[in-house]
């Protein structure tokens, strides 16, 4: 079976599941933290490289209050009980998204988290917080646009290739199967730029429900498309170097 290098997950359907039990939203967020463990020993498994997870974007601080500073608390919590396991299993936890949006305590916890994994070489797992696919595209091309005013980049001559180099996660591949959990077929502003080429997989599941049996039918489903990346049949091979650095 082809294996994807790198899947990206739109976690959906936290509050939903919670609503469905007459529990309040957090007892969701609490719940999708396992589903989370479950994908992440998935791609172990199976051999995927990459894993990028929608975490908190930057649409999310329009939630109430008390919801974001619950989730602020998971976060904290999950970082202190969760990297070091990480580490033993040889995962490079990575943040990605706005950071300085975030309280001070839990940016100093995400950087030493990414400090203590940077080694490991198994598993990229990537989280994305305070991120937006905009925000990206934007960060990149004053990145290009900064190096250009320094004398590094003609600015004539910036093209894909060479604005590819300043975003997010510019040193994976692309992403080759985006899935989004809890029914809604929606991108939702995420990894625009990294999802150019990806297959996209919609499935009704709810996150905290989404299992290895979950996985591994999107797994399949990726294995039985035909990926042409723009040509036709037999010309089909792998998405441009513009795509990839």
């Amino acid at each position: 079976m082809r294996i994807p290098a790198h899947v990206a997950i739109v976690m959906d359907g936290n509050g939903r599941w919670a609503r469905r039990r007459h529990r309040p939203r957090t007892f969701g967020h609490r719940a999708g933290q396992k589903a989370v463990r479950a994908a992440v020993e998935f791609c172990l498994r199976r051999g995927i490289g990459a894993l990028t997870l929608f975490a908190f974007s930057s649409e999310n601080w329009r939630r109430p209050a008390s919801e974001v500073g619950a989730l602020m608390e998971l976060f904290l919590k999950a970082l202190d009980r969760e990297v070091a396991e990480l580490s033993g299993h040889g995962v490079r936890l990575r943040f990605i998204g706005d950071l300085a949006l975030f309280a001070p305590p839990l940016v100093e916890r995400m950087q030493a988290a990414m400090a203590e994994t940077c080694a490991n070489r198994r598993l990229a797992l990537n989280v994305a917080v305070g991120y937006g696919g905009r925000w990206d595209i934007a960060q990149a091309a004053r990145g290009a646009a900064q190096a250009a005013l320094r004398g590094e980049l003609d600015a004539a001559a910036i093209d894909e290739r060479t604005l590819a180099r300043y975003f997010c996660l510019a040193d994976l591949p692309p992403v080759d199967l985006f899935i989004r959990t809890g029914g809604e077929h929606r991108i939702s502003n995420f990894l625009l730029w990294q999802i150019a080429y990806a297959e996209l997989y919609f499935t009704e599941v709810l996150w905290p429900d989404f299992d290895h049996a979950c996985f591994a039918a999107a797994l399949a489903d990726y294995a039985r498309r035909e990926r042409r990346f723009g040509a036709l049949g037999e010309d089909a091979g792998t998405p441009s170097a513009a795509t990839r650095e």
